[in-house]
């Protein structure tokens, strides 16, 4: 990276980074370029007028905020603004294609996520000395160079936005310069699901503040540096990285399918008991305990024994924890140790041991996908429809920050250090590719160091790709060729 380090401007950074696109809806369209690269690099020119900044993203939410203001002061619901959102990343193999050969410094984007499946503890099998994940097949040819991402109010909104990118790359000619590999279909959840995953559970509250973005954090929310989401800037503690990568940010990509009748039916099968608690409540307190967080958004650790829908809404509240009361040393009674928050963001387990998470932050941008369980998929309790979450982070380097998050603290079983006994598995997102049980402790209050055996894996990785996402000026002068 060059000595002299432009200033920041936030009309450079590709808008879903920091600040998020707006979505009701969304795709997430993996291509692989065809063998006209050089028609293709000059088709991005066209495309580049379509990306979103940050800038527009930060004036598309002011207007979304106020038009909610204005029709709340009417006594109306607010209509949805038509909004679309363009951004677009590549691939290690993407670049190759392209001839982009500088290297980037990441070590896990360069080898890609096909090949860090095992290191990630993804299901799969070896196959003549290599190992296959249990992937979709679209994920497993290794010929993924890009994904461009279009979201918006809903989903004709997005085949529209659509349509104008597939014509600059003359898609379904026989001048295409792209073709689609697969495409996840995004869209959040309806009415008072809106903002909750397909367990039920409230997501997207522990984000990173980030400096210069996010001016007014709320209480509880740590500000972390740029650099710590975008190549090049104060925090990326990457050196001689390419000066054209300023300002990116790497993307990490998962389709996760959710198993929801079947974890709802294992929370009714343990459910806790003792303490007046009826089934229902002593389901949703096991939940609760698995996940760090109640279905409305509430931590455990300021609510440990019911839920507070009231403190799960409110902003200044809901973040606004560490896990540090006094008896956390030698009980979970509050929160277990390996509860899935707690697991990903451990806060005072690490700080008051004297190590700052701040380089392990990263930003979450995802969506829901699939339907909602269905009675029949209720009564039976299995799975018959595809649902789940197209998990998308974005870091300074994939080591650091998602790689890392996954294999030592989510699979780790020794993870958060130093407590009196062994925390086990994140039990959402946790995973070993053996064929071992996995377990944690922690989850009764009542008996603190009893193991709880998770039979079955509720999120299963079927696919993903490791992405750079550029800056704008960098699409300009090293992605596009000019015409």
């Amino acid at each position: 990276m060059s000595s002299t380090v432009p200033a920041f401007d936030p009309a450079n950074v590709q808008g879903d980074i920091l600040v998020g696109l707006p979505k009701k809806a969304q795709q997430y369209i993996i291509f692989q370029i065809d063998d006209n690269v050089t028609a293709f690099r000059k088709a991005l020119n066209n495309l580049i007028p379509l990306i979103t900044t940050t800038t527009q993203v930060q004036q598309d939410r002011t207007k979304i905020a106020n038009n909610k203001k204005a029709a709340q002061e009417q006594g109306k619901t607010p209509k949805l603004i038509k909004l679309s959102g363009v951004n677009v990343a590549f691939s290690q193999a993407g670049l190759t294609k392209m001839g982009i050969t500088d290297d980037l410094l990441d070590t896990a984007f360069t080898a890609g996520q096909l090949k860090d499946s095992k290191n990630l503890g993804d299901p799969g099998k070896d196959v003549d000395g290599n190992f296959v994940p249990d992937w979709l097949p679209a994920f497993l040819q290794g010929n993924i160079h890009g994904v461009i991402l279009i979201s918006g109010d809903c989903a004709a909104t997005i085949t529209e936005t659509r349509t104008t990118i597939e014509h600059i790359f003359s898609v379904g000619t026989p001048n295409a310069t792209l073709h689609e590999v697969t495409t996840l279909i995004g869209k959040v959840r309806p009415g008072p699901e809106d903002g909750h995953e397909h367990f039920g559970f409230l997501d997207g509250i522990s984000q990173p503040a980030i400096e210069g973005i996010d001016t007014n954090p709320n209480p509880g929310q740590e500000t972390v540096r740029q650099g710590i989401i975008l190549v090049g800037r104060d925090g990326d503690g990457i050196a001689n990285r390419p000066s054209w990568a300023i300002d990116g940010s790497f993307l990490a990509l998962r389709y996760l399918f959710q198993l929801v009748p079947e974890f709802n039916n294992f929370l009714k099968g343990n459910a806790l008991t003792g303490n007046g608690l009826t089934p229902d409540q002593g389901s949703e307190l096991l939940g609760a305990r698995l996940m760090g967080r109640w279905k409305s958004g509430a931590p455990i650790d300021l609510a440990p024994t019911q839920d507070d829908p009231a403190l799960g809404q409110d902003a200044s509240r809901n973040n606004n924890f560490r896990y540090d009361f006094t008896d956390d040393q030698t009980t979970t009674i509050r929160c277990p140790f390996a509860a899935h928050t707690r697991k990903t963001n451990p806060r005072a387990d690490l700080e008051d041991i004297g190590f700052s998470t701040e380089t392990r932050r990263i930003i979450r941008r995802g969506v829901q996908f699939g339907d909602e369980v269905t009675p029949q998929e209720a009564a039976s309790g299995k799975t018959a429809l595809d649902r789940g979450l197209i998990f998308a982070a974005y870091q300074s380097t994939i080591p650091n920050g998602f790689q890392f998050i996954q294999i030592s603290w989510a699979n780790a079983t020794t993870f958060p250090p130093q407590k009196p006994f062994t925390p086990g598995f994140d039990p959402i997102i946790g995973q070993t590719n053996d064929d071992s049980v996995r377990t944690l402790a922690g989850t009764d209050p009542n008996n603190q160091t009893a193991e709880l055996s998770l039979p079955t894996d509720w999120v299963l990785p079927k696919g993903g790709e490791y992405f750079f996402s550029p800056s704008i000026p960098a699409l300009r002068t090293k992605f596009a060729l000019a015409a």
